[in-house]
């Protein structure tokens, strides 16, 4: 009764009950139409061929008498498949015709009969005799009574037969209906009980559990395909949120820590004395370092939520880098560096000018970070250009490089290669470009310079969308 009963919840088989009735009220509606537009055509059809063989009976009986219209049914009605001929005196005796006896009030009402009668005709076996007509009764000046009329038997047959069909066809489907609930319905309610017994797992906190997939490509394995692509995603999320957890406790605990001491050193002497203000300003570096920090995390968390307000505008990008790299050449070249810009004259796009000059930005402060080596002096180079539909930006170095197998991980919040941490930054500047890349539909990409590394932001140039003037706001 269980299995019943979860059978009947669904929606499935539910609308195969609906089906199945509307059919059955369509099937009934159409053998009503069919039959009654049957017997009507035939009605008409009979009611005229009656109507042409009274009108010749009359001239006969106005041209020959009775004699010659007794002689001329008598003559109609021995022709093979000849329609009903009757002919009685006033009292209703039957004296001529190919009718043995009739249904009793047939002959009492002249015209068309109202309704079908029965008859029995000659030399006709007791199994056979009971038929049904409809005609037309004549009553003549000396008060004798003329009958012509059409069996309509083999129409009633007609009708039994369709009705019969009909009625056989509808329990046939009726059986076959539940049968295929039954099969389909356990079907589905196992592939459901697995996934309920999935969610399940999901629910308990085992994110490593996906919904089972069978690979018949119907709604329910498109269905767990999605959701199961949706808990990768929060799987992912919740990892990444781990390792931030992690990541936070870990480089925060050290710089806390060395603002803790600088206060207590500033503390420890005169408010007057160098040695106090020197405590006092590495406090204040420490803790705007920190504030950076948090503000490169909560800017990667709305960018990535969506939420961040990513105003899209036509933007000239060569326009924008070359500003941008402008602001980076002093320090570049006090290190002993060059910064060279190589771009097309004009490079329009619809994009967030904050978060694109954002992105340029920590590429070249990256490159100025970990580009550096004893044996080479440092070399920036950035280079915007559009390729199709797409533009590339990108920024390269000539210093060490990245292992091939590191790429990904420096994608990562707060992963550095230098565990250590005696080089300034927070490990935020790679995943704040990537999140950026992803609110413009675009890809980053890391690869090999020979030597250094280069990093490539591609997004799609978005022509035909934006405005010079206030702009779009992003789908993010």
């Amino acid at each position: 009764m269980t299995r019943l009963r979860d059978l009947l919840r669904m929606t499935a088989v539910r609308l195969s009950a609906v089906f199945l009735l509307l059919f059955a009220v369509f099937a009934a509606v159409l053998l009503l139409y069919v039959t009654s537009t049957a017997q009507t055509l035939l009605q008409s059809q009979s009611r005229a061929t009656i109507a042409e063989e009274i009108a010749e009976l009359s001239q006969i009986y106005e041209g020959a008498g009775i004699v010659g219209l007794v002689r001329s049914i008598d003559r109609r009605s021995r022709r093979p498949g000849a329609s009903l001929y009757l002919v009685s005196d006033a009292s209703g005796r039957i004296l001529a015709g190919n009718v043995e006896s009739i249904q009793p009030g047939t002959l009492d009402d002249p015209g068309f009969t109202q309704r079908a009668f029965g008859y029995a005709r000659y030399s006709e076996n007791e199994t056979d005799r009971v038929h049904t007509a409809v005609a037309e009764v004549l009553t003549l000046s000396n008060g004798m009574r003329v009958l012509v009329g059409r069996d309509v038997s083999d129409l009633e047959r007609i009708r039994l037969i369709v009705r019969n069909a009909v009625i056989l066809a509808l329990v046939l489907m009726t059986v076959g209906a539940l049968a295929a609930w039954v099969l389909v319905g356990r079907t589905a309610l196992r592939r459901l009980n697995r996934m309920s017994a999935s969610t399940a797992r999901i629910m308990a906190g085992d994110l490593h559990e996906r919904l089972p997939v069978d690979g018949s490509g119907d709604e329910f394995d498109r269905l767990s395909a999605n959701l199961n692509l949706m808990l990768s995603r929060i799987a992912l999320l919740q990892e990444g949120l781990r390792q931030v957890s992690d990541n936070i406790a870990h480089d925060l605990k050290t710089p806390l820590t060395r603002l803790r001491n600088r206060v207590e050193a500033g503390l420890s002497g005169s408010a007057d004395e160098p040695r106090s203000r020197q405590a006092l300003e590495g406090a204040m570096a420490e803790a705007d370092n920190m504030i950076r920090t948090f503000d490169a995390l909560l800017m990667i968390s709305r960018v990535e939520a969506g939420s961040h307000p990513a105003i899209k505008t036509r933007v000239d990008l060569a326009e924008l880098v070359a500003g941008v790299a402008e602001l980076y050449e002093p320090l570049v070249e006090d290190d002993g560096g060059r910064l060279i810009v190589e771009t097309d004259s004009l490079l329009p796009a619809v994009v967030s000018r904050e978060l694109i000059a954002q992105a340029v930005s920590n590429l070249i402060d990256n490159a100025l970070k970990y580009g550096e080596t004893p044996e080479r002096a440092l070399v920036v180079r950035v280079r915007v250009r559009q390729s199709g539909s797409l533009i590339e930006l990108s920024v390269s170095d000539n210093g060490p490089g990245i292992p091939t197998d590191k790429h990904d991980r420096v994608l990562e919040r707060f992963f550095r290669l230098d565990e250590s941490r005696t080089k300034p930054g927070s490990g935020l500047g790679l995943s704040l470009v990537q999140a950026i890349a992803r609110i413009h539909d675009g890809t980053l990409r890391l690869s090999d310079a020979e030597p250094g590394l280069e990093v490539t932001l591609s997004f799609p140039a978005g022509e035909g969308e934006g405005t010079d003037g206030e702009g779009e706001r992003g789908s993010v």
